[in-house]
């Protein structure tokens, strides 16, 4: 196998923490990370919605992945990250508690999700991804939304 047959086969994942748990999301969705600034509320908008931001003269929802997987908030609101992603040809933010690394993952070290996952939140999960030290949840996250939800987008 050469290298551009194993570079085939490995994914680069940007590993993030939400509460407790930790994330990962293909590097090719990610268009950048950012210390998120002053948040703009929306009225009247779904919970996990916090608000947007002007992101050098763009308007860039945000959304708080703790309350979109219903998991404990972070203690520290200050010191909250934004990965800012492209999501079927938009730019949404996602609210994380920090970013702490990016892995490469090969294709053979990536588990489907498990049956107990199946339901609506095994939607959002492309693959467990087998680590030295443990597992990272690795996210699709072209299907966090339903079509209804991205389009109030």
């Amino acid at each position: 196998m050469d290298k551009t047959e194993k570079a085939a086969t490995a994914l680069q994942i940007v590993c993030f923490n939400v509460g407790k748990e930790e994330y990962g999301i293909d590097i090719l969705k990610v268009q950048e990370i950012l210390k998120l600034p002053k948040i703009t509320a929306l009225p009247k908008s779904a919970d996990f919605i916090m608000g947007v931001i002007d992101l050098r003269g763009k308007v860039i929802p945000i959304i708080d992945l703790s309350k979109r997987f219903h998991i404990e908030e972070a203690v520290n609101k200050n010191s909250l990250r934004a990965i800012v992603v492209d999501i079927r040809g938009k730019r949404v933010g996602l609210a994380i508690d920090a970013v702490s690394h990016v892995i490469k993952v090969e294709q053979k070290d990536i588990e489907p999700p498990p049956p107990i996952v199946k339901g609506i939140s095994g939607r959002y999960i492309t693959g467990i991804g087998k680590l030295q030290d443990g597992f990272v949840i690795i996210l699709d996250i072209d299907q966090i939304f339903s079509s209804e939800e991205f389009s109030a987008l």
